[in-house]
Formats: structure tokens, sequence, C-alpha cells
């Protein structure tokens, strides 16, 4: 903690240059620099004397913390006062409050309104909010000519309620830069975090080609408060005004340019009253009337200094629009807005490790964790985390909320009722999908007609990332109640499964597989409560890949639930034997018990390729327990069966880099560097990266063992390239391993 910052009630000063672009063409470089060093002096040397503590420096602005109010009135009258003959003028605000002090400084509400307080001046002007004057001595404040003159109650461009704002002093200055001309609504909570999407959306307006700027997002991301904030941020450049026109209660499209109207104060028509008026008009809730989107475009046609600010679920489709999709908070963020808002509810809250897991579950999706932070009260984070299961029915807002964000179940059924129905139809379709999908398996399971799925995106039901359609999963769930209430429900979950079984069937081992991890998972829950066999089939034709890439303990659980749930003696049943018999973790017996009944069932099928598999497996069982006799016997067998019944020679890979392990572990360097070239040759030829990458690793072996520890570093760093590039994790943990002993060879150890 930062000890040597006043704590308790501090009063903080913050100062700006006014016109410091202006100054430094006026005055030219050298001389610009040698007038900001005599005010930084003057400033710290006036604060320090009362017994100011510097906070932060930006720029040309400074940060002071003082203990007391007095003392900091006394310092900004001493160095305004001495400044005033001088080139550089500055804006001073005084604020009081209670900040909570961190090891990172201050943090609260109190900093900000010190700053827009501040912002709200001109040079050689200081403004004193009511808290600060309060506590001025006005004994001492007469007497040192500190007299403090009201200047009424002003908005400030935080959007908080009016603050009445004193100025130090009887100076002549332009009115303040307040928000005067306005009926943006007063927040009833504090904005958090959005500094980068507020910047972004401020740069946007302040374009000149942008007009019309419509913020995006499902329901509960915050896009109403981001609009709201930035319209306040941005008013200085609409000299008739920044004005909310709210359109929740609307149905009718008609209606949109009329309330605007009543809104303005227009008699005869809204462009009329308009006309060349500098003013930036935000139409909140546009969505459901949508169709005036032509109506509102046509208006910012005719007005040239017209601006508009849009929040809508989706896009308006108009010449001219700017898009701009507003996204989750970020994971501090979150954190930040759940804990205030759990604190404003209950103050004796205290935040701990699974607040942010709570967060995460409800996406960091603002309404969802205002709902949340309400409930704690009654229920701890804990708590909340074991509930989210059906939180769309347990996150239920207080009276005097907009009935729409009474639940999040109200929010999303509230764009879900604005849908058309083939719309409507899509969206519970898509719930089938879990952690996304291409267009083309939209198009295969859902049927998706592609403008139909362009239309929820547009709605901010789906959003896009890269190739892929997705959902936030807290819509998600919503559209997979609407799926289960359909009569179609089991339609479409059985073309799922089927779409992932011949996805899975058609390549094993392609990285697509990794990207519908989550969807095979998916068909396999259902699989396994309704279709045994595609269960049996989906779990067996992707378990080696699940394996490769570290999800060993998963393929074991779901290759044994398959094989109690599947009996047929036929090759699906032998396949999943044999896979069980190849997972890590499990026991010597049980192994042998799995690939024994696997070879017995391929026999019995008359089924080659399948025995020839089986041995190789065996062989790969008995290396990892010792019995290297064993293995390569099976090994050579598994070889020799797939040759005798002419089956496609890169089937044979697995053996051959496990009779490569076995020539490695004996030392027989010369037999093992014979055979990895050979599986290289074949790997590339066949483009199957797994077979490259082990001979790759065998060829680093080799002079490992025989001591040439250079070359063994080169050829595993060229593994390590290979595992990387293929997104293989054990190998790269295994080719690490070898740089380590490579390194350790050649003297550079710990």
């Amino acid at each position: 903690m930062r000890v040597h910052l006043p704590s308790g009630t501090v009063t903080f000063l913050f100062t700006d240059v006014e016109s410091s672009t202006k100054l430094l063409d006026s005055l030219g470089a050298e001389d610009y620099a040698d007038a900001l060093a005599e005010h930084r002096r003057m400033i710290r040397a006036a604060c320090t004397a009362q017994g100011g503590v510097e906070v932060d420096t930006q720029g040309d602005a400074f940060f002071f913390a003082f203990p007391t109010a007095p003392g900091a009135i006394a310092a900004a009258s001493a160095f305004t006062e001495t400044l005033a003959s001088g080139p550089v003028q500055v804006r001073v605000g005084l604020h009081t409050g209670t900040p909570l002090l961190t090891e990172e400084g201050y943090v609260g509400g109190d900093v900000h309104r010190a700053a827009r307080i501040a912002a709200a001046g001109h040079g050689g002007q200081v403004l004193v909010s009511a808290s600060t004057a309060a506590l001025a001595e006005p004994r001492d404040t007469v007497s040192q000519g500190h007299s403090l003159t009201d200047l009424g109650e002003h908005r400030l461009k935080d959007l908080s309620a009016p603050e009445r704002v004193y100025q130090l002093g009887d100076g002549d200055f332009p009115a303040l830069k307040s928000l005067y001309r306005t009926n943006l609504p007063v927040p009833t909570t504090p904005f958090f975090g959005r500094e980068a999407e507020l910047a972004e959306v401020l740069s946007l307006l302040s374009s000149p080609d942008t007009r019309l700027l419509t913020l995006t997002g499902p329901g509960g991301t915050g896009k109403t408060r981001l609009a709201v904030q930035a319209a306040g941020l941005a008013s200085d450049s609409y000299a008739d005004g920044v004005w909310w026109i709210p359109l929740a209660p609307l149905r009718d499209p008609a209606l949109v340019l009329a309330t605007a109207g009543q809104t303005l104060g227009s008699k005869n028509g809204l462009a009329e009253h308009i006309q060349d008026k500098s003013m930036l008009c935000l139409f909140d809730n546009f969505e459901q009337v949508v169709e005036a989107a032509p109506d509102l475009a046509a208006l910012v046609t005719a007005c040239p200094n017209l601006d508009v600010l849009v929040t809508s679920r989706e896009v308006l489709r108009v010449p001219g629009e700017q898009t701009y999709p507003v996204p989750p908070l970020e994971p501090h963020e979150g954190a930040e807005l759940f804990v205030a808002r759990a604190r404003a509810a209950d103050p004796a809250f205290h935040q701990d490790g699974a607040v942010a897991e709570l967060c995460e579950r409800l996406e960091n999706l603002p309404l969802a964790l205002e709902l949340a932070a309400a409930r704690v009260r009654t229920l701890s984070p804990e708590q909340l985390l074991e509930r989210l299961a059906g939180r769309l029915d347990l996150l239920k807002a207080g009276r005097g909320v907009d009935p729409r964000q009474q639940t999040l179940r109200a929010t999303i059924e509230w764009s879900y009722d604005l849908l058309e129905a083939e719309e409507q139809q899509l969206f519970a379709r898509l719930a089938v999908f879990r952690g996304g999908c291409t267009l083309e398996a939209a198009e295969d399971v859902c049927r998706a007609d592609l403008d139909t799925l362009q239309s929820l995106v547009d709605k901010s039901l789906i959003r896009v990332r890269g190739e892929r359609f997705w959902m936030l999963e807290t819509i998600r769930e919503y559209a997979t109640e609407r799926l289960a209430g359909s009569t179609e429900a089991d339609t479409i979950r059985d073309r799922h499964l089927d779409w992932c079984l011949a996805l899975a069937e058609r390549d094993a081992s392609a990285p697509s597989l990794d990207a519908e991890r989550d969807n095979i998972r998916a068909a396999l829950d259902w699989a396994g409560a309704s279709r045994p066999e595609a269960e049996a089939r989906l779990i067996g034709a992707v378990a080696e890949h699940w394996l490769v890439r570290g999800y060993g303990r998963e393929a074991h659980e779901r290759l044994s639930a398959a094989l109690e749930r599947y009996r047929p003696r036929d090759r699906v049943r032998a396949r999943l034997l044999t896979s069980l018999a190849d997972v890590d973790g499990i026991g010597e017996d049980e192994a042998l018990s799995y690939v024994d009944d696997a070879l017995v069932l391929w026999r019995e099928l008359g089924d080659a390729s399948g025995e020839a598999s089986a041995l190789e497996t065996l062989g790969w069982i008995h290396d990892a327990f010792g019995n290297y006799d064993e293995a390569r016997l099976a090994h050579e067998r598994s070889l020799a069966v797939r040759a005798e019944h002419g089956g496609p020679e890169i089937d044979g890979w697995g053996s051959m880099a496990g009779l490569c392990h076995l020539f490695v572990s004996s030392g027989q360097t010369e037999q093992a560097e014979s055979m990895a070239r050979e599986l290289l040759d074949l790997g590339v030829r066949n483009a199957v990266p797994r077979a490259e990458q082990l001979a790759l690793h065998f060829l680093a072996d080799c002079p490992l063992v025989s001591g040439d520890y250079a070359e063994a570093e080169r050829r595993y760093l060229r593994a390590l390239a290979h595992a990387r590039t293929w997104a293989l994790p054990r190998r790269v943990v295994d080719e690490l391993l070898g740089i380590a002993m490579s390194a350790s060879g050649q003297g550079d150890a710990p």
C-alpha cells in the first residue's frame, strides 16, 4: 500500500493546462518546454507547502491528494495567482471524499469526480465541489481572499446527478463546460470499465465520416450504458445539445420520429426543427422498430449537423451506417462491476475467489452480473455458482426495473419474441451446437438459410468469429429451452449426431476435430441416451485423436460407458475394446484383458486390419510395462498380418514407431535410425503428422544415446517445432525433455 498517501477523508486536486497545443504553436518548442517546467515547479511548491502529496502526473496534468480541504484550497489559490501573469493557465478541480486506498493508489468515484470537476472549468479557474466547500474554514477563506462563489448546480460529464459547484475567487470566466442542453438519464450506478470501448466509440463519433453509429449486442451487454456515457462525454462537440430518445415502449415504427420530435420540442416536423443545428440524438432500443431505419437515415441526410447514435440488437442496414459490436466486459472489469453492485446490495460483502469464476460463468455480461450481485444478501458467490444451471430463472431483479430486465430470461425472451417465425425456428435449432459451428454445419444440421442466419447475426443473437457462428452461452441456454419445447428437438439432435459421426469417420485425425470437440461431446451425450451404436461408433472414431490431444481420462470414461451400453459382437465393439486397451493410466492386467478380448473378436470377425491394430496396441502395452521381447513380437506380428492381407503400408506406422522405441531402449541406434528414417519418409509421403513426429523424436534419441549431445539437441529442436506446428501437446513435453537432457549432456545444467 502506498502508505505515504493521505487516507480517510481526502481532498483531491486535479490540474490541466488549457489550450496546450495552441500554446506550443505560439511559444515554440523550447520556450514552451521552459514554461511548462516553471509551471510544474510552482504547482509542486505550492502543493507541497500545504501538505499535498503528488499522486500522479500525466503530460501537463497533476493529481495531488491533501489531508485537509483548506490546505488544498490554499495551494490552488497560491499557484493560480502565481501563474496568472505567465503564459501557462491551468484549470483546477477540488473534491473531497473518503476513497479506498490500495497498493495501486486510490480507488473509487471520488477520483473521477474531482477530474470531471476540473474538466468543466477554464484556464485560471479553480472549481470546488460542495463537499470541499463544506469543509473550508470560512474565517480563513475570507481573510486569505479565498472567497467561494456559488455557480449553481451542474451536470458533469460523468452523467451523475447535478452537482453544486463553487468557484474560488470572483473571476469572470465563460460558462462551465457541463451538460446543460440534455435529457440524458442519470444512471443509478457508476460507470465501470469499458475504457477501451468508450475511447473507440468517442473516436467514431468524432469522425466526420460517421453520422449514424449503431452499437449492437445482445440484451444485457451494456449497450445503453456505454452509449449514454459516450454521448455525455461528446457533448462539447454539439452546441445544441445531446438528446436521448428511448424507444423501448414503442412497437409502431411510424412513432419513432414523432417521439423524437416530442423529446426535442418540435412543432412543425423533426427535420424542420433541427435544420442545421449541431446536436447528437441517441435512439435507444431500436430493434423492435427497425422498419423505421430508412426514416432515420433520411433525417440524417436532411440535417447536415445532426449525428445519430443508436443502440440496437440488430444492425439497421441503411446507407452510411457505422456499426460497433459491444462485447462483454473484460474479466477484471466484470469482477469490479460485480463487487461494486454486491456492496451496494450488502455493504458487508467481501470478495473471494468464487467471484472471478462466477463472472466468467455469467459471460461477464453486465446485466447478468448486476442481477447476480443483487442476490448476495441471501446467497454467497459459491452458492450462486452452484445454482447457475438454472440461472435464467434464478436471477430476478427487484421492483422499479424495466420489465424487460426483470430476469435474464425476460431480456432474451424479449428479443426472441421480436423474431420472425423462421428466425425463431433457426435460433432454437442452432442451440444444438455446443461451441459454435461452421456455415456448412448450420446448413446441414439446421437447414439454415444464409439470409436468416445473417439476420440472427444482425440481431446479436448469433455472433461470428472467423468462420464460426456461435452464441453467448447465456443465450444458448435459452435457445436450448426453445428447442427442447419444440416438436423437432429429437430430429435436430439426431441430425447433429449424424453430422458429428460423419465428420469423425471421414478423418479421425483432422484438425477440425479440435474445433468440434464440444459438439462431439454434445452428440455423445445425446447418443448415449438414445442411440448406443452411434455413440460407440463416434467415440471409437475420435478416441485416438483425443488421446493424442491429452484427453485420455475423458476418452476412457466415454469408451467404458459406450462399451457397457453396446453389446453386439461386431466391429464397433471390437474397436471400442482396442481403444480402451490403448488408454494411458490403466493397469497392465486391465489393458491386456481389453486387448485380448479385442483380438478374439477381430479374429472371430475375420478382420485382419482390426487384428493388426490390436496387435500394435498389444506391442505398446508390453513396452509400457517393460515386457520388451513380447512387445517386439507383437509389433512384428502386426506388420506381418498387414503385409499378408495387402493393407496400405502407412497403416503399419504405429508398429514401426514401436520397434524404433524398442531399438532405442536397447541401444541399437543404427537399427533405430534406419527404421526412423523409413518411418519419416512414409509419414511425409502419406501426410501423417503423428508418424512424422515420432520419427523425428526417435531420430533425436539416437545421438542422445550415442553421446552426441549437440546433434541430439539440434534434432530435438526440429521435433519440437513440428510438435508445436501440429498441436501435439504430449509430444511437445517429450521434445522439451530431450532438449533438457541434451543440454545437460553438454554441461549446461543448473
